[in-house]
């Protein structure tokens, strides 16, 4: 969330940043219930003063011998109002609270204007783009012509948006999670996590998936008080290793991956991409997280950026960066960085990853912390994350990148050590 302080005192400049999102905030509104909040404070304070006084008086009297049924009387009158004005400090507290998480990030200078994803800035591209002497199949054509995707029995087993794998295709599946593990662990020096698939209200918090993504989480049902849901991207464990934490300067940055399967129910996108597995109700993900110094955030997403860029270069599928603009860009994200591979048969681009920084947002939600070597301070971290990659998108574009006139797959050559030296799905 944002810095309390900073919303109370300049709700203007606030306001200003967020409108670049198409965000209204209601300024009036963050001003009166700062104000009311102040007052219930003095109100508060006042009869802890008077209650203090009061003591203070009981004790001398009852020194002395004297009489202090009448002060009691007055203390006893004064805890009623404390307690009364506490509890309403609490309610605007409370209320304050409400508003402020449902308040997105602010987003860095350097992020291009816009409405929408036609606004979004092309950074580079990489790779080229095949040109077939036949008319390229889609993945589903594909994967059911070789016995590999089985739509109809995913459909059967648990509804619409659920794929089942077979043969060769999950193996090439597998592979593939199994390869990114190994250049981000290997190469890019990170640190393999294998994380819970179920996690509680404070960590989606945390995340910044609550209350904002409510409805897209599978959320589970039990006898427990506390609500818990299934993941909707390994982002969101990773993230709070360093919830409630104070981490010395000298263990920053903190870098994690772990290949997890990811749930939503992509509430918001009826209609959209329900052929194959485009957009899934459960797929696999390599997710990156880094836990670092606010000064070296920028400097880190550019670099996780590059080892996202990294896998698609090795198994040389096409590319392009793009940085999104103020009105594509994600809720709690303050820069973003979209890769998006090349489909034959969409003659597109689509995403395959979003590589983000956070800044402080998520870490002032999970109070992560970092000591100052030098000053001995106390400062919240910045996080960042970033698919590396959507395993079942990257699965899709090799089976149509590299697909021949009879259908077949041919292996990229960096996973056939994963697959017993295979060359071909047919």
């Amino acid at each position: 969330m944002l810095d309390t302080k900073l919303v109370r005192q300049e709700p203007e400049k606030i306001a200003q940043n967020l409108a670049r999102r198409g965000f209204t905030l209601n300024i009036n509104a963050v001003k009166a219930i700062d104000l009311e909040r102040k007052a219930i404070q003095i109100e508060t304070q006042q009869w802890q003063s008077e209650r203090n006084a009061l003591s203070k008086q009981i004790g001398q009297k009852k020194s002395k011998g004297e009489s202090v049924a009448d002060i009691m009387a007055q203390v006893s009158l004064l805890g009623d109002k404390l307690s009364a004005s506490e509890s309403k400090l609490d309610a605007i507290l409370k209320q304050e609270q409400d508003f402020l998480d449902r308040l997105p990030n602010t987003i860095h200078d350097s992020v291009p204007s816009g409405k929408d994803e036609t606004d979004n800035q092309l950074m580079r591209s990489w790779g080229k783009i095949p040109v077939f002497d036949f008319t390229p199949k889609d993945h589903v054509e594909l994967g059911e012509n070789l016995g590999g995707l089985d739509f109809n029995l995913g459909a059967k087993l648990s509804g619409a948006r659920f794929t089942v794998m077979r043969g060769s295709i999950a193996r090439l599946h597998r592979a593939l999670g199994q390869f990114m593990l190994d250049v981000h662990t290997q190469e890019h020096g990170y640190e393999e996590a294998y994380v819970p698939y179920i996690v509680e209200a404070k960590a989606l918090y945390g995340s910044g998936q609550l209350p904002k993504m409510d409805e897209d989480l599978f959320h589970l049902q039990s006898g427990q008080s506390t609500q818990s849901s299934l993941i909707p991207t390994a982002e969101v464990p990773l993230t709070n290793f360093v919830q409630d934490s104070i981490i010395e300067e000298d263990k920053l940055p903190i870098k994690l991956v772990a290949h997890t399967p990811c749930f939503r129910r992509e509430a918001g996108s009826y209609g959209k991409d329900t052929r194959g597995m485009i957009r899934q109700h459960q797929f696999d993900k390599v997710e990156l997280v880094q836990i670092v110094h606010p000064d070296k955030s920028y400097e880190a997403l550019e670099a996780l950026c590059g080892h996202a860029e990294v896998i698609l270069q090795k198994l040389n599928l096409p590319y392009r960066v793009m940085a999104l603009c103020s009105g594509d860009i994600g809720f709690w994200s303050a820069k973003t960085y979209d890769l998006e591979v090349w489909l034959p048969s969409q003659d597109k681009y689509r995403e395959i990853s979003s590589c983000s920084n956070i800044e402080s947002y998520q870490a002032r939600r999970m109070q992560a912390r970092y000591r100052s070597k030098q000053s001995n301070k106390i400062e919240l971290v910045h996080t960042l994350n970033g698919s590396g990659l959507a395993v079942g998108r990257t699965l899709v574009a090799i089976l149509e990148n590299y697909q021949d006139e009879n259908g077949y797959i041919r292996i990229p050559d960096v996973l056939k050590p994963y697959l017993n030296g295979l060359d071909y799905i047919k």
